[in-house]
């Protein structure tokens, strides 16, 4: 009976360990979960800057795509998650970079979201760090909520906004083409 329960237990730890894809020095899980909903990493890459590694970006979603246009528009849980991998990548040069994203994602429509904007740049003020993590996940009904390192930042609602923040990644004029595909699924 000892036995039998010693590889029961043994059988539920092996099945319960997420897998996890591995980047460089950085590893990532193969799923996550946002409102309930299981979620597949879709793809992954980093976002680099005069050939600098900056952090690994990954798309998760409820199945895989690559149409950036459906996923920026779909109204279903996703999530992409930031590893940092920079010292470059301080406070002031994430909410440039997120200025910048939000100028070309949501173009016309900025100043109707300059509200949420300005909670959402909030959630990267204090120091950012190497191998900081955060998780910007979307849930239909509830909004986009930021995470750092598992802990909450806070939630805004409202799918104009969600469609700005994935578009940073994933519209026409992303932060960066390569990443973009490769969360895409559609080069490794």
């Amino acid at each position: 009976m000892k036995k039998i329960l010693v590889l029961l237990f043994a059988a539920l730890t092996i099945g319960s360990v997420a897998q996890a894809r591995q980047y460089g020095d950085v590893s990532i899980p193969d799923e996550l979960e946002a409102g309930g909903t299981k979620l597949v990493l879709n793809g992954a890459g980093f976002r680099s800057k005069f050939f600098m590694k900056m952090y690994l970006g990954g798309l998760y979603l409820k199945q895989g795509s690559g149409d950036a246009t459906a996923i920026v528009g779909a109204d279903e849980p996703m999530l992409i998650k930031l590893h940092i991998v920079s010292g470059k990548i301080t406070s002031k040069r994430m909410t440039d970079a997120i200025n910048e994203g939000f100028e070309k994602s949501a173009g016309g429509n900025l100043a109707a979201l300059a509200d949420e904007i300005a909670r959402f740049k909030s959630f990267f003020a204090d120091e950012i760090k190497v191998d900081d993590i955060f998780d910007i996940s979307y849930v239909p009904g509830e909004g986009i909520s930021v995470s750092r390192n598992g802990s909450l930042s806070g939630t805004i609602p409202g799918m104009n906004f969600k469609q700005a923040v994935f578009g940073i990644w994933l519209g026409d004029d992303p932060a960066d083409k390569g990443l973009k595909q490769k969360m895409l699924g559609l080069e490794d």
